[in-house]
């Protein structure tokens, strides 16, 4: 099973726990093929460098480039062309979508209200992480 992890789910799973977590666990045993793109390796280095992270990175005990190394380790990175059209509320998640489609992907998992709301994007389900879990019976 082919996903794109959206980058709200991946910083979620890594620092914070939960259902993000186990979606990204699923990813490092082999039960489902993650899949990104550089713009969303970008966009999560660089989400990750916010100071308000700072306390999570201490109790956690790892660096910020431990964590782009770790992610980039169960990932498989796609070259990615624009959408011919915008389809999100929100543009930048217009490289989500691409990036599933680029990747021939069944699901996106993101918590971003403006991809759950389309639930569907050419036949690429959007879900939840909670979601994801139940669909894929995890």
């Amino acid at each position: 099973m082919r996903i794109v992890v959206d980058t709200n789910v991946v910083v979620s799973g890594l620092l914070f726990g939960g259902a993000p977590l186990k979606v990204l666990r699923a990813a490092s045993l082999g039960i489902v093929d993650l899949f990104t793109s550089n713009a969303l390796v970008a966009e999560f280095s660089e989400v990750i460098e916010r100071p308000h992270l700072d306390r999570k990175f201490s109790e956690a005990n790892t660096t910020r480039r431990r964590l782009v190394s770790d992610y980039q380790a169960i990932v498989t990175v796609v070259n990615v062309a624009p959408l011919a059209e915008r389809v999100s509320r929100d543009f930048d998640d217009d490289e989500v979508l691409a990036c599933a489609l680029a990747a021939d992907c069944e699901f996106i998992v993101t918590g971003d209200k403006d991809l759950l709301v389309l639930s569907e994007y050419r036949g690429i389900r959007i879900l939840n992480p909670t979601d994801f879990l139940a669909e894929i019976e995890l």
